[in-house]
């Protein structure tokens, strides 16, 4: 059995920060305390003036996603290799809910994962629903996955309706699940798309101005009431208007068990991204907002109104017609050049998968808008809580899986596609100056990334199988 001891480390929890050596037995932190000390074939790392974190929990991802006529562009090798470079070590993905059935959709989605760089589990999309579906949800907690994710946009397409939504967050209730909700008011939108496009108005930032943020707000609240009916959690993905914070803050102050999460590109993006030339790259769904919004958000994962920062990873290529190198071979994907000269053509999504904790560090608790507890919480702990996986995940403490970052608070980098191990062509936070980065990370004790060195490999991530009843926090 491999062992491994890091020294000299401040240690960095959601509630704590102590310095710390962390010493490994195989898989599992053994022991955490001042002076350990192992054997002599032990591996050891000196994390003088640095800080160890709990490898990030990305609750929010979608590798391998058919759109549009393509797919997004990093799979469950490539996009898990960008995370474990960002210090995530854990991710979660949707499946999509195939007419043959649950088991068949899980069994199609767990071959796409063999190649798996790290650890994953899944959320199930359920995107239709009738009485046999019904009696079939229960199957998916004996399967380990414990949540569904639910549209109330999407019309015709993922959406189904609020009866059906009500119906699941009672037998999700019943069996200890939990549902996700992407809330927007779809048939707004569709009156919206339909009018713009009458009018000619096919440039990137209608996306935006046919996704109004109203449409958002209405249906946080309409998804909260909806729980609170059902007396069942709920959990709102990707929550990018101010106004969504607000409606999260009543209920949860109202005792409905509510849960938020926002995604870094929700802080820093506007509307006005969606009309530069290359607007294209910041498409995603739900839109960019305002400055007050992005500015609410902040005030929200301050004061702890929202739980997680996920990412909604869901990449495509700016322009896939021409090839990128990866791991030095060219490859090209059709991507956003899809839709030229037509907004609803274009792939809804965004990188992120990478970027989340360098920038969340460098903008959130450098500037001191977060404390690096409140960075913990928000980027890994929280999560695991939620969705069942903590302490195993989400800690370090004896008996945890030994995912550890070592972070360097004060390296240097500048941000962009070139550092990205992110597969597409562009990337968000081309030339920012980032301040703290992670050194080494480890996955159940197996170093996988140092530096700029990729130690890790397809095959190394499990299937984290969740156990229901997880809580509400």
């Amino acid at each position: 059995m491999k062992t491994t001891l890091i020294k000299n480390g401040t240690l960095i929890t959601a509630a704590d920060t102590f310095k710390a050596d962390v010493l490994i037995e195989g898989e599992q932190i053994r022991l955490i305390g001042e002076n350990l000390s192992a054997p002599p074939e032990a591996f050891v790392a000196d994390a003088t003036g640095k800080f160890l974190l709990p490898g990030g929990v990305d609750p929010h991802c979608h590798f391998d996603l058919p759109m549009f006529g393509t797919v997004s562009s990093d799979d469950h090798y490539t996009g898990h290799k960008a995370a474990a470079f960002g210090g995530t070590t854990t991710v979660m993905d949707f499946i999509v809910q195939e007419a043959q059935g649950f088991e068949h959709s899980v069994s199609l989605w767990r071959e796409k994962s063999a190649k798996a760089a790290i650890d994953y589990s899944f959320h199930m999309n359920l995107t239709r629903f009738d009485e046999a579906i019904a009696a079939e949800i229960p199957s998916l907690v004996e399967m380990g996955i414990t949540t569904l994710k639910v549209f109330t946009a999407y019309n015709g397409r993922l959406r189904i309706d609020d009866g059906a939504i009500y119906k699941a967050l009672r037998i999700a209730r019943e069996h200890g699940m939990l549902v996700m909700i992407h809330a927007e008011n779809g048939d707004v939108i569709e009156t919206l798309i339909e009018e713009a496009l009458r009018a000619g108005q096919t440039s990137p930032e209608w996306h935006a101005h046919t996704r109004p943020a109203w449409s958002a707000v209405e249906a946080s609240l309409r998804a909260a009431a909806l729980a609170e009916m059902a007396d069942s959690p709920i959990y709102i993905v990707h929550m990018n208007a101010g106004g969504e914070a607000d409606m999260l803050q009543y209920a949860r102050e109202r005792g409905v068990k509510v849960m938020g999460e926002t995604c870094p590109q929700y802080l820093f993006f506007t509307v006005e991204h969606l009309k530069r030339p290359d607007g294209a790259k910041w498409i995603c769904s739900p839109p960019m907002r305002s400055e007050a919004d992005n500015a609410r958000l902040w005030q929200a994962l301050a004061d702890g109104t929202i739980q997680t920062v996920g990412t909604d990873h869901c990449p495509f290529f700016f322009d896939g017609s021409q090839p990128i190198v990866y791991e030095g071979q060219k490859i090209a994907i059709p991507g956003k050049e899809l839709g030229a000269g037509d907004f609803t053509k274009i792939p809804n999504g965004l990188p992120g998968v990478q970027d989340r904790l360098p920038i969340l560090w460098t903008t959130g608790v450098n500037s001191g808008k977060i404390t690096p507890n409140q960075f913990v919480a928000l980027t890994s702990t929280n999560a695991a809580k939620i969705f069942g996986l903590y302490p195993r995940k989400g800690a370090l403490v004896p008996g945890a899986d030994a995912d550890i970052v070592i972070w360097d608070p004060a390296k240097k980098v500048t941000y962009g596609v070139a550092h990205s191990q992110q597969r597409t062509d562009y990337n968000l936070y081309e030339g920012w100056e980032l301040t703290g980065y992670p050194e080494k990370v480890f996955l159940r004790g197996k170093l996988i990334v140092e530096n700029e060195q990729w130690h890790g490999k397809a095959g190394d991530g499990q299937f984290l199988k969740r156990a229901p009843a997880a809580p509400v926090i």
